[in-house]
């Protein structure tokens, strides 16, 4: 299984914008404290989050406590400051992408620690980032991609309700 490893976010939306991709996609999400926001139940059903509960979320206390949970084995980190673009990488199975807070991405020493696998996604010199979310589904799409599309739907709901009218 696809991970979404999000280190301290900050904006409730983009939070939920990526756990509808990890809905979409299978993918789990893992989030890092300290949070920005609230993840209680009731906090979900009240920004409307009805997709919440087909999500694997887990929540860590810090990024020592990830890794010790799932190892460092397939952790790519992205960033707007690594070294080379996302396109280089050798994405395998099970694959862990992980993210930065929205107003300062990941943690220097982090990234030092991970030099060989931070990444970044390809953009014009005067743009200082994208969105979270945005990143975080082009990125996990990609690795889906690369992967075939395991357990996704390769045709539209038109196409299956054409399939299902002719049985």
């Amino acid at each position: 299984m696809n991970r979404i490893v999000l280190y301290a976010p900050e904006i409730p939306q983009n939070t939920g914008a990526i756990a509808r991709t990890c809905a979409a996609t299978g993918a789990s999400l893992h989030l890092i404290k300290p949070l920005g926001f609230d993840i209680s139940d009731a906090a979900v059903k009240r920004a409307g989050l009805d997709y919440w509960h087909l999500v694997d979320v887990h929540v860590y206390e810090n990024v020592e406590e990830y890794l010790a949970e799932n190892g460092d084995e397939t952790l790519w980190l992205l960033s707007t400051k690594a070294p080379r673009s996302y396109a280089e990488a050798d994405f395998g199975e099970d694959v862990a992408l992980m993210f930065g807070r929205e107003t300062s991405g990941l943690p220097e020493p982090l990234m030092e620690r991970y030099r060989d696998r931070c990444l970044r996604i390809p953009m014009k010199p005067r743009a200082r980032s994208l969105n979270l979310a945005s990143s975080a589904s082009i990125i996990l799409y990609e690795v889906l991609r690369r992967q075939g599309f395991p357990g996704l739907m390769q045709t539209g709901i038109m196409a299956v309700a054409e399939d299902m009218e002719e049985v």
